[in-house]
């Protein structure tokens, strides 16, 4: 059983920063991918930005040169670092993971519970 848990949003105005985390547990064996996925109300989910082993990074169009993406498959965990927000980036945002569950011996999708990411104008 795999479980993402994340932390670090909250309430921001335009022009601010915030950090989102997200950390893996239970039996995970390995981790190929760790991302951020939003939906914003009203608007489907959508790829904010992925990391595949460590280093390989995409970002959407939307948020390239603002936000940063950092993980540590080792440790299972995947950071974003949110600066210049705008109003348009006010969403929930799902930690996602492609792991190895050593339970299942499977590869499967993981999704965290949602961060609420909130820019007032």
């Amino acid at each position: 059983h795999v479980q993402l848990v994340e932390s670090g949003g909250g309430l921001v105005p335009p022009g601010g920063s915030l950090r989102l985390s997200c950390t893996g547990s239970g039996s995970i064996y390995s981790v190929k991918t760790m991302g951020w996925y939003r939906q914003a109300p009203g608007k489907q989910r959508e790829l904010v930005a992925t990391i595949t082993d460590d280093i390989y990074t995409n970002y959407a169009d939307s948020v390239a040169g603002r936000f940063t993406i950092s993980g540590d498959n080792a440790a299972n965990t995947v950071s974003l670092q949110m600066n210049s927000l705008k109003p348009e980036d006010t969403a929930v945002y799902y930690c996602y993971a492609r792991a190895f569950d050593r339970a299942a011996l499977d590869w499967d999708s993981y999704w965290g519970q949602g961060a609420q990411v909130t820019v007032s104008s």
